[in-house]
């Protein structure tokens, strides 16, 4: 494999399930929250794990669909950024373990894209959107990262204080 597609997958697998330096990757910082925990709400209007989780896989799909100059429509879900999470309260932990079976999922499907990339198309702008597949793929490895972060100060606040 060219050590540039290599590192492009590492850097991908370190924010999102790989052992970092820099502490919980996203699926770490998932480990152990419940429906209940991850629909809690910091305050009113503001997003809860949930759909930070959702949101993630969403901006990996679209990743995915840029690099490969994919046409819109086919997550899983209706909408697009964030989503309005849970649905119903009588179904919420299934919910909540099917949508990060689909963050997985969605996370692999990225991984396969950009395996197959021609490493000499990492500088030229992707099929669809305005950077270059490199740029998008590094975004996407920090997008990861950055939630984590959120994540591990919404379970603080959960720890701390009643959330909606």
């Amino acid at each position: 494999m060219d050590s540039r597609i290599a590192l492009l997958l590492e850097s991908l697998d370190r924010g999102y399930n790989l052992s970092s330096w820099h502490g919980p990757n996203l699926r770490g910082s998932l480990r152990g929250i419940d429906a209940v925990q991850a629909s809690r709400r910091p305050g009113k209007g503001r997003h809860n794990i949930w759909e930070l989780a959702v949101h993630c896989a969403y901006w990996k799909y679209v990743v995915r669909r840029r690099l490969l100059g994919e046409k819109r429509g086919i997550f899983p879900l209706k909408g697009s950024n964030f989503f309005a999470r849970p649905e119903t309260k009588t179904r919420m932990e299934k919910a909540w373990r099917e949508e990060l079976d689909l963050l997985d999922q969605v996370h692999a499907s990225l991984r396969e894209a950009v395996a197959m990339l021609d490493p000499e198309s990492l500088q030229t702008k992707a099929k669809s959107g305005h950077s270059t597949a490199q740029r998008m793929i590094l975004g996407a490895a920090a997008h990861d990262v950055y939630h984590a972060g959120q994540i591990q100060l919404l379970k603080k606040l959960i720890g701390k204080k009643k959330m909606t």
